[in-house]
Formats: C-alpha cells, structure tokens, sequence
C-alpha cells in the first residue's frame, strides 16, 4: 500500500467527531480493518488481528445517545470482544458508562450448553477515547483499568478492561520527537491534531512512521472526498445539530411534552418532522 500524505489542501473531516470515527475505522475494507486492528494492537499493548464486525444494535436508552454515538463492536482472530468508539463531548458519567457497556459486552457470552463454563468466556475490552475534558486527576492522557484489591493491590486477574484515552492531556506529547513516542501516543496526536494545519508535518512524520495510522490517513482522505460519504456525514452532523438545538429550546421553555418526544424511540428524521410541525 502506497502511503498517502496529507497536503496542505485536503480539507479532511474531524476523526474526533464520531460518525467519522466510524466511517474511517468501521468498514469491510482491508485498508480499515488493517487501521482498526494496529489501533487496538498500540491500546491493549500486544498485536492482535480484527477478524469481524458485530452487529451493532444500539442498546441505548434514548435517541440522544442514537444520535451521538457509533461505536465499533469487533471480534479478535483469538475471540477477544472489543468496543471501540469516539467521544467528542463526553459526559460527566462517561466512566460509569465505560464500566456498564464493558460488563454487557461481557456478560451477553454464551456459554450455554455441555461442557462449556466461565472458562470459556473470552477477554473484553472497552476502549473510549474522550476528546474534550479531563477526567482523571493527573496529567496522563492513558489509562487501562482492571480489578483489583485497592488495600493489598492484588489483581483478580479477569477478563474485562477499559481503556480510555482524553486527547485534551497532549500539551506536551505533541512536542516529542515522534521517532520517541509510543504507539499509542502516535495514534491519541494523529487523532487530536489531524486538522491542525501548524501540525500537519508532524501528523505526516506519523503517517510515514506507524502502518496503522497511514491506513487510517488513507481511508479518511477518500472518505473526506467522497461525494455520497461527505453528504451523508454532513446529513448525520446536521441532525445531531438540531436534536440539540430543539432539545435546548424546549427545556428552556420549560415544553415538557417536546422533551418526550425529542427521547422517544422515533427515528430522528420522525422527531425533527413532528418537532418542526408542532
């Protein structure tokens, strides 16, 4: 594969916005599927090989979260389960929300039937990369959580991680030479700074560095020019927009029947038409 640089004139739309995550990394291309499995690879710290995206229902309580979230549910070559996604305007509960989808993930294993028992549940992840805000009290923009006993720090050695990257912590590992960043530090600066002209040379010394991330450049640039991709990209930013603009609106007027209806389990094309009549 030929890497592709970025130049001055592409005009590439934002990773950290999820819907974009998505398109660059949920794919059945060989292209995306190679960039998914080198970003788990550099998160988890050992290589592994995505073979399959799972379906993806979205087990989501109200249409808000529909609408602002598309994460990527994948399966391992050894039968790892993963879920990756992009947050670019996490909440406050975001680590509780980790902990929840991490333990569904988890738990919806089968091990029904003859000899199979909790020995066959496969290792899980739930890898969160948070754009905007700090949530742990240090400076380090990396953390992976596991069991353990607090007081003797014993680790109870299971099966389920979470993983989390807060891209507003990378003041000072942009500044590092890249050729001196780890993996995952290359892939949170691609992600934080890829539209930043006055960093575009350092994200191309990346690309020619990291397999993975020049796959991820690759897939970006022909999503970003793609006619049909941009529109319905645009078509998806453009609802979310007004979702929230609506939903704004009718708290401040205090329009308790709109707020049902905005968390209604209607499509968002439904609501915004019903919203727009009312």
């Amino acid at each position: 594969m030929a890497t592709v640089f970025l130049s001055d004139d592409d005009d590439l739309f934002d990773i950290r916005r999820d819907n974009v995550f998505k398109a660059v990394f949920g794919k059945d291309t060989p292209e995306s599927s190679g960039a998914l499995s080198k970003l788990v690879s550099a998160l988890i710290g050992r290589d592994v090989t995505i073979i399959s995206l799972l379906a993806n229902e979205l087990s989501i309580e109200n249409i808000q979260d529909r609408l602002l979230r598309f994460d990527i549910n994948c399966r391992a070559e050894s039968g790892e389960l993963i879920n990756v996604e992009m947050s670019l305007n996490p909440k406050s509960f975001e680590h509780i929300r980790m902990e929840f989808h991490v333990a569904r993930l988890f738990s919806a294993q089968d091990i029904k039937g003859i000899h199979r028992n909790y020995n066959n549940l496969k290792q899980t992840y739930q890898i969160t990369i948070l754009a905007k805000g700090h949530f742990f009290d240090d400076e380090d923009f990396f953390h992976s959580f596991e069991y353990y006993d607090p007081e003797r720090l014993v680790p109870l050695n299971g099966r389920t991680r979470i993983i989390s990257l807060e891209l507003s912590k990378l003041e000072r590992v942009v500044e590092k030479p890249v050729c001196e960043m780890s993996k995952s530090e290359q892939w949170a600066v691609f992600f934080e700074y890829l539209t930043d002209m006055e960093k575009r040379s350092r994200i191309n010394e990346i690309v020619a560095l990291e397999e993975g991330i020049a796959m991820a450049s690759s897939v970006l640039v022909k999503v970003s020019k793609d006619e049909e991709e941009r529109a319905r990209i645009l078509r998806q930013e453009k609802t979310e927009m007004d979702w929230a603009s609506y939903m704004a609106e009718a708290e401040e007027k205090g329009e308790q029947k709109i707020i049902e209806l905005l968390k209604s389990g209607k499509s968002p094309d439904e609501i915004i038409k019903e919203y727009a009549n009312r």
